[in-house]
């Protein structure tokens, strides 16, 4: 198997537990300092840089601290080289799940999540 898959799902534990945890070390390891925080689910754009996104998830209740149970998996992987990949993955939080497009890029030996774009819905 092409080892750039099991660098990716470590790449993606970072980020499930990071969101489950609102532990911004570990986000901070996965999304790349320049990252974009993307959504336009309820008609607005909401595009934040990582100096905006990070404090944010800092600042709230963690899911795991809720007693929520983690709802997090990886739909699919592509890769358009060898430094460059895309991940599709599903994740909730509180009431609402989310769809993730996280666009990572592989700089230093590690893979960086550069763009987070998503949609999210609110469980019935």
């Amino acid at each position: 198997m092409d080892p750039r898959f099991a660098e990716l799902a470590q790449a993606m534990t970072l980020y499930f537990d990071g969101l489950h945890h609102s532990d911004i070390d570990r986000l901070g390891r996965v999304f790349h300092p320049e990252a974009q925080y993307v959504c336009a689910t309820d008609g607005t754009l909401t595009r934040l840089g990582m100096d905006e996104y990070l404090p944010m998830v800092a600042a709230r209740p963690s899911p795991a601290g809720r007693g929520e149970a983690r709802a997090d998996a990886i739909g699919s992987i592509a890769f358009a080289g060898p430094v460059t990949a895309f991940v599709q993955a599903a994740c909730a939080i509180g009431p609402k799940r989310f769809t993730d497009f996280l666009t990572f890029i592989k700089l230093d030996g590690e893979w960086r999540i550069i763009a987070k774009v998503f949609h999210y819905d609110h469980a019935a």
